[in-house]
């Protein structure tokens, strides 16, 4: 085999490798995107049964401890000292804020809404991630998914009248500390698994999370129910603990602008959740509005990040 023949071959494996690990972490992405498209019909069960407060509090309480059994069960040592700020942000950002201010908003609004209005994450990540990491995507990216934002944001004026309320400002809130938790998961998931990205920001959100839950259960009432236990439990387990994991290693595979756009189906999928599991009627401007984001995401996986 020629020096030449023997580079070529190399060469080829190289890039059979890099699409592979884009493959694989599209995929993981895609997974995460269809467990976080189950949280607001789940979080929507949960209120059945538990108070906002309290919702939020004992979901972050038996995620951390899911998330501290592997941890323990794995001897996972301690992070750096140079990455708990970054957890902080992770923490700060999706198992607290997000959680909060998005169950919050869907004690007035209904899940489909609710959707639509966080169809705006992955423009407020993208961003977030430019900022924070130096990458500029393309002027072709960038216009697919400022598309994207504009038919999301069209979708919600128009089926909210035209004036926002004040379960929208609430979901404003949640898309910003989303956005910054979301990026610096996906930075700190380059170093470190991102399972344990995620368990160390629960453990490290756990004291809160237990003063929370003893606070909120004494004040507010608790009426356990069927769908409300299974809402419970797949906020905790579902979407706090194996969404993450996944989403973050994928951000790491794919990056983290790039994965940030496939989060545009997520809204669509939250809509067929809702008509299925809690019998909302779909609004009629959906399907336009699905065609209008399916070709957005398209064009945002093709171009340069």
């Amino acid at each position: 085999m020629t020096a030449q023949n023997s580079a070529t071959r190399l060469s080829s494996i190289a890039v059979d490798g890099i699409g592979g690990t884009r493959t694989r972490g599209t995929l993981l992405a895609v997974l995460g995107v269809v467990a976080f498209s189950l949280t607001f019909p789940s979080t929507a069960w949960g209120l059945e049964s538990f108070g906002p407060w309290s919702l939020v509090g004992v979901r972050s309480v038996l995620a951390a401890l899911i998330a501290g059994a592997f941890l323990l069960a794995l001897r996972v040592p301690l992070p750096d000292r140079r990455h708990w700020a970054g957890l902080a942000v992770v923490g700060a950002g999706v198992v607290v804020g997000f959680p909060l201010l998005t169950t919050l908003a869907l004690q007035t609004s209904t899940t489909s809404h609710a959707a639509v209005v966080v169809g705006l994450l992955p423009l407020t990540t993208a961003a977030f991630a430019a900022v924070r990491t130096g990458r500029r995507p393309s002027r072709t990216f960038w216009a697919a998914a400022v598309g994207g934002a504009v038919v999301v944001l069209a979708f919600t004026l128009q089926q909210s009248g035209g004036a926002l309320s004040t379960a929208d400002l609430y979901l404003f809130g949640a898309l910003l500390v989303c956005a910054a938790g979301y990026t610096e998961g996906g930075r700190l998931a380059a170093v470190m698994p991102g399972w344990q990205v995620v368990g160390w920001a629960l453990i490290l959100c756990l004291p809160l999370a237990v003063a929370c839950s003893a606070v909120a259960l004494a004040h507010e009432p608790v009426h356990l129910t069927a769908r409300g236990v299974i809402g419970l439990l797949w906020v905790a387990a579902g979407s706090t603990f194996f969404g993450l994991y996944v989403w973050y290693r994928g951000m790491a595979e794919i990056g983290i602008a790039r994965a940030s756009q496939l989060q545009l189906a997520q809204p669509l999928l939250t809509l067929c959740w809702s008509v299925l599991l809690l019998g909302e009627q779909l609004p009629l401007a959906a399907p336009l509005a699905a065609v209008g984001v399916l070709v957005c995401i398209a064009v945002t996986q093709r171009a340069q990040t």
